[in-house]
């Protein structure tokens, strides 16, 4: 870990708090990474898009918090009980992480209803694929079906000792079904199913409203200065 090269990417405008001026720090493409190393980087703080790892290395800003949730203590609350009893009609099927023409139609007509605005919604096959796809990792999608109909796909890494939620997209008229909570409560059951200590869930970032969800699974674990933290249902990042 000590021996690996970083780069600085240039500044940019922070995607999900407008007004705000963003960097990465990246992982050098000339690292040979495996799961081994990328479940080392998770721990550390790190995500992918693609096959590039990366975390936040903003100069005035730090509330992109790195987040996982502890599998043996969590307990869904109320809320998500009844999101469980909802999609208690769904069947779930690992699928390799290859294209697909079926789930690349679902992305973008998710895309398109949920993230207009982002050049994400213009998003090609190939770049589709080059963003949740990943040539060194453990990476799966996971249908979630009602039948023959697919309604929503979640793209995941198995890491060593965890599962990572990568992303997951859904039929925008199932909406309400959440089945974008429900997808995180589905791996949190099959992280305990095998055995696993975490479900990472990347970046949780409170003042923005697309990544505030991520709270709500507690007890939840924060990377505060380079320790994580466990936060309760009643406790809040500390300033």
């Amino acid at each position: 870990m000590k021996s690996i090269p970083l780069y600085i990417g240039n500044e940019h405008d922070c995607d999900y708090l407008p007004g705000n001026r963003a960097r990465i720090v990246y992982v050098s493409p000339q690292v040979s990474l495996d799961q081994t190393l990328y479940s080392r980087l998770v721990a550390s703080g790190f995500r992918r898009s693609g096959n590039m790892v990366y975390r936040p290395y903003c100069s005035e800003c730090n509330a992109c918090i790195p987040v996982r949730v502890p599998v043996s203590r969590f307990r869904p609350n109320r809320a998500q009980s009844r999101i469980l009893r909802k999609n208690a009609d769904l069947e779930v099927a690992a699928r390799p992480a290859a294209f697909d023409p079926a789930h690349y139609q679902l992305y973008r007509r998710y895309l398109l209803a949920r993230h207009v605005d982002s050049d994400m919604a213009l998003a090609s096959p190939e770049d589709y694929l080059n963003f949740v796809g990943c040539s060194w990792g453990t990476t799966k999608f996971y249908e979630f079906r009602k039948g023959q109909e697919v309604l929503a796909v979640a793209v995941i890494d198995h890491l060593e000792d965890a599962l990572s939620a990568v992303y997951t997209f859904f039929d925008p008229d199932a909406a309400r079904r959440s089945l974008g909570t429900f997808a995180v409560l589905w791996q949190i059951a099959e992280a305990r199913r095998q055995n696993l200590s975490w479900v990472y869930l990347g970046f949780w970032i409170e003042d923005c409203r697309k990544m505030a969800y991520k709270g709500s699974f507690r007890p939840l674990q924060a990377l505060l200065s380079s320790n994580w933290v466990t936060l309760d249902r009643d406790k809040t990042v500390p300033a």
